[in-house]
């Protein structure tokens, strides 16, 4: 008995062994795998390394929010480049900047940006976007919007319930 159980224990470590050669990918990223992009809490790099870097956050409806570290020269249609774009739920007359000065005041920036893409003409007042800077926080606003497919599959939803209940009234009184 003994040596069946040393003789399948045997067995059990080689075959163990033999699976952990053929193996060639594990669960899980390595620190050390030079393959490995820093997808960590939504933290985009678009630095130069010729120039200043700063930090900036990106937040609502946009394609990837997150923390972006950018050049000192980006502006805000560069930012929203970077960021992927507005979302089709995204408002974009009212894109707002929030910033904390040096002296911990609190600013906001309003700007328009539906202006830039629907205006046939250009103004000068394009000239007085504000300038991105470290820590500011773009914020674009927006809400879900339901489109034409969202309403008829709403509207069969309920259609194909009220037919079920149907269903069961009449059965229920034929019996």
């Amino acid at each position: 008995m003994k040596k069946n159980l040393l003789i399948l224990f045997i067995i059990l470590i080689s075959a163990d062994v033999a699976v952990s050669q053929v193996r060639d990918y594990e669960l899980g990223a390595q620190l050390t795998d030079p393959n490995r992009r820093n997808y960590s809490g939504a933290y985009f790099d678009y630095s130069d390394p010729e120039a200043v870097n700063i930090n900036v956050s990106v937040w609502g409806f946009v394609k990837f929010p997150g923390r972006y570290l950018i050049p000192d020269y980006t502006n805000i249609i560069d930012l929203m480049s970077f960021v992927g774009g507005p979302l089709d739920d995204s408002n974009l007359d009212e894109i707002r900047i929030y910033r904390v000065d040096d002296n911990n005041n609190e600013q906001m920036f309003s700007v328009n940006l539906n202006d830039l893409m629907w205006e046939d003409e250009l103004d000068g007042k394009y000239k007085n976007l504000p300038q991105i800077k470290p820590s500011d926080i773009l914020v674009v606003p927006g809400e879900p919007r339901l489109y034409f497919m969202d309403w008829f599959s709403i509207g069969l939803s309920v259609f194909s319930a009220l037919i079920s209940l149907t269903i069961l009234v009449v059965t229920i009184r034929d019996q």
